[in-house]
């Protein structure tokens, strides 16, 4: 707290925080845990072990922003800083456990977002506000290696995803141009603006096949349908979203003159979008979706000039959901890397954590699609592999509209040559590495750069 809480505070804060189902005072695992958590200490019970569940330290649990949100808007703003929640587990053992490990720890908790103790979590590092980092140098003229090589290892460590031309671009722009080592941060920028993810290098290449070079890059196929029938498009390919000519429609509008909001009648364009958001939601399945569901609203609301997000769409494509007892004939069962939630995980929380991110930014997620494949593919007379979706696709859209007079971004604002400025929330080591990551084929990363990427 910001200051001690008065009863009447507290009060209030009861009111908030009592939700949810209330625990059994006749059953004996709830009353050996309400003891427990009320005295503080562990269960006075050789077969009953308390895990506790936490937050990551270093982060801001999307329950705390909403609980700590609520509570300053009743009353409590000066009382409270930060509200976070735990969870207690009680475990009870057919023998008392003869060592404290945690059995079946990723069971227990995601380990994406959460950490497990066998005691009270730490308040202190709980709540810990730390200060930011310093920038790190990567020495590039170090005896012994070549800047080069250097960078190699930075690309590597930092799990940047540079293709060959690209550290060969850096290594001349800072042995030869700015003449100085990088910093971490400028190479964490530069890796995701020139991401896969972002750029498109690799859609937009052109492309040599036996030796024919073909007319169109692959995006330059997609967007070719826009140009043999640009009948009805006031954009495309340039915007956060596409937008197409609207009807005549009523819409509230603010009147200026007189500062109030008024119905008006005029041409209402809409705008249609879809992303996806794999790589996330292929490590932790719910805030990955969430996520997607969360930037795909951003962007919407970011064409043009400003627009209005109004429904939303989600789309899975995974493998064989492999669903014990109820296993289908056709479904392979082929394992999976044990960093990856299992499709059948994937499907029982990414469409909630969707849904829950477009019902609390106020936008109904209203449709969508669902499919499985995992299958097994000739590739010449006497090999076959397998192919399916570990790394699902998850596809985020919705449709929204503009005003005419707002459809279009304008010079007058931006110009070429400008200064940008990155602005955001307090910087947590979650989403390291976005970009690049979900650049990398999955398998090739290193498993903790696989779970520092994710938002």
């Amino acid at each position: 707290p910001k200051q001690e809480l008065s009863e009447e505070d507290m009060k209030v804060l009861d009111q908030l925080l009592k939700y949810g189902t209330q625990l059994s005072t006749q059953d004996r695992l709830s009353q050996v845990l309400l003891d427990a958590v009320h005295r503080g200490g562990d269960a006075r019970d050789d077969t009953t072990r308390l895990y506790y569940v936490s937050p990551r330290a270093g982060t801001i649990s999307p329950w705390s922003s909403k609980a700590t949100s609520i509570a300053h808007v009743c009353g409590l703003e000066k009382q409270i800083k930060r509200i976070e929640r735990g969870m207690v587990i009680a475990a009870s053992f057919k023998d008392a456990p003869e060592t404290d490990d945690i059995p079946n720890p990723d069971v227990l908790h995601d380990r994406m977002t959460q950490t497990i103790e066998s005691g009270p979590p730490d308040l202190d590092l709980m709540f810990a506000e730390h200060e930011p980092a310093e920038a790190q140098e990567i020495e590039l003229f170090a005896e012994g290696s070549t800047p080069k090589e250097a960078l190699q290892k930075a690309n590597r460590t930092l799990g940047l995803a540079l293709d060959a031309s690209e550290i060969d671009y850096l290594v001349d722009a800072y042995s030869n141009q700015l003449k100085r080592n990088p910093i971490d941060v400028e190479l964490f920028m530069f890796a995701q603006v020139n991401s896969e993810h972002c750029r498109h290098k690799q859609f937009n290449a052109d492309w040599t096949i036996d030796g024919m070079r073909k007319p169109n890059s692959l995006f330059g196929m997609i967007r070719n349908t826009h140009k043999k029938h640009p009948e009805y498009v006031v954009s495309a390919y340039s915007d956060n979203a596409a937008v197409l000519q609207g009807e005549h429609a009523s819409l509230w509008a603010p009147e200026h003159s007189t500062g109030e909001w008024k119905q008006t009648k005029e041409i209402v364009h809409f705008l249609a979008k879809v992303e996806t958001h794999n790589h996330p939601t292929a490590v932790s399945p719910y805030p990955g979706a969430a996520t997607g569901s969360g930037g795909e609203i951003r962007d919407e609301g970011a064409v043009g000039q400003g627009s209005k997000p109004k429904a939303g769409l989600s789309g899975f494509t995974v493998s064989d959901l492999l669903i014990p007892g109820h296993e289908q004939p056709w479904e392979l069962d082929v394992g999976r890397p044990g960093h990856i939630a299992s499709a059948l995980d994937i499907m029982l929380e990414a469409p909630i954590g969707s849904a829950a991110f477009n019902n609390e930014f106020g936008r109904p997620c209203t449709t969508g699609y669902f499919r499985t494949l995992t299958t097994e593919v000739p590739i010449d007379e006497n090999t076959t592999e397998i192919r399916g979706y570990h790394k699902p696709i998850m596809l985020a859209g919705g449709v929204g509209t503009v005003r005419p007079q707002h459809a279009l971004k304008s010079e007058e604002f931006v110009s070429a040559g400008a200064s940008l400025i990155v602005l955001g929330g307090p910087a947590m080591l979650i989403g390291l590495g976005g970009g690049a990551a979900s650049s990398v084929q999955s398998g090739e990363s290193n498993v903790e750069l696989d779970f520092a990427s994710v938002q």
